[in-house]
């Protein structure tokens, strides 16, 4: 076994992959290019959607969906509590509130029951819920959109971490069968890495349109939709018809994100081996140490493996686990800490009594999962939390 550290979760960058950078940074374009149109094109393939749109991050993704359904004052977004707190921060970038759900305790996953529960809290006010597809395992999307249709909401999944995920019918999330849009993330710790970057899939063209156009300060250029028209004869001409931001992503961090998309069945592949070789060697801890919950229904392609230990039967706090695995090579983190206790949200909307999501936090911890792992390092992990734990 190797003594190399294993952190959490590392980009995996191959000679192609430079070798796509090298011949953008020598074209014509390091801004927003032909390698951009031909990324959108080749995602929205790969997850079955007729259009994905490129911005450079997935929180800017969350806000030009958010922004695109109409979200804004007087509105309420429903999140989970256990996500990154982008997917809430992007509801108040919109100008709207955010009303914090419960998650299934061991999935960490917004379900039909906490999305009920937090429909009562929102006081009729919801117009859009965010479901989160936490370390890559799909939420019950039919259930939750049924749940949202009824009370006239809009659905954007949050699937940051779900890039070669497939739902209950093997249908790529992504393909938004039961949402408005899908917002992916390729941060360098996710399936796929651009440096920095997201998409927005959906099937609505319209939805599409208001995308393009606020990821790139809201401004028209098309001589068919100016206003004014005396712009159909002036070749400058452009027009900021709406309010948006510079949310466009560069050709450079396309290129990198075309190449690694070439590889996302083998990436794919590599997580769902090293997520079995996990599972077989964690066997026989339990219930002090669980391998990750999931559905049964679906294939998720796993961003994290998150774990969940009883650090109270261990004896052992969290911090001194994470300590000790340090120093045995095995790098670790805690996805997430709940929304609702961040300062700025109990600023906001007081403290809440969140049952699911302090379960969850109470006890979860992501060990590395990564393609670049050889076939002996889960078990080299599982070894390390073993000796940590004293088994």
């Amino acid at each position: 076994m190797s003594d190399e550290f294993l952190p959490y979760g590392r980009q995996w960058i191959d000679d192609d992959d430079v070798a796509a950078v090298t011949a953008c940074l020598t074209s014509d374009y390091l801004t927003t290019g032909p390698r951009v149109t031909a990324f959108e094109t080749a995602f929205a393939q790969a997850v079955s959607a007729p259009h994905a749109l490129s911005c450079h991050s997935a929180t800017a993704g969350l806000h030009l969906a958010y922004d695109a359904l109409g979200l804004g004052p007087g509105d309420c977004a429903i999140v989970p509590a256990l996500t990154f707190v982008a997917t809430a921060n992007a509801a108040r970038y919109c100008g709207a509130d955010v009303v914090i759900a419960d998650v299934d305790a061991d999935m960490g996953l917004m379900t039909p029951d906490t999305l009920a529960e937090a429909l009562e809290r929102s006081q009729s006010r919801s117009r859009l819920i965010a479901p989160v597809h936490l370390a890559g395992v799909a939420c019950d999307m039919p259930a939750l959109s049924a749940l949202a249709r009824d009370h006239g909401l809009s659905v954007v999944e949050d699937a940051s971490h779900a890039v070669g995920s497939l739902d209950e019918t093997g249908t790529p999330v992504g393909a938004c069968p039961h949402s408005d849009a899908a917002v992916f993330s390729f941060h360098p710790v996710k399936t796929l890495a651009c440096g920095e970057g997201g998409m927005v899939t959906t099937r609505d063209p319209e939805t599409a349109d208001r995308v393009a156009h606020a990821r790139s300060h809201g401004v028209v250029r098309e001589p068919g939709r100016f206003e004014r028209s005396e712009g159909a004869t002036e070749p400058w001409w452009y027009e900021m018809q709406a309010l948006g931001w510079n949310y466009r992503m560069p050709d450079i961090n396309a290129a990198l994100g075309l190449s690694q998309l070439n590889k996302l069945s083998r990436f794919a592949e590599r997580r769902r081996l090293l997520t079995q070789l996990y599972d077989d060697a964690l066997s026989g801890l339990t219930p002090l140490v669980q391998p990750p919950a999931g559905r049964a229904s679906v294939d998720p392609c796993r961003h994290l493996y998150n774990v969940r230990i009883n650090f109270d039967a261990a004896g052992q706090s969290r911090a001194d686990v994470m300590d000790a695995l340090r120093a045995r090579g095995v790098g670790t983190q805690v996805h997430y800490i709940p929304v609702h206790h961040q300062p700025y949200y109990k600023a906001l909307y007081g403290e809440q009594n969140l049952p699911g999501a302090e379960r969850h936090y109470a006890r979860t911890l992501s060990l590395p999962l990564y393609p670049a792992m050889s076939d002996e390092d889960p078990m080299r992990v599982v070894s390390a939390l073993k000796a940590t734990l004293r088994l």
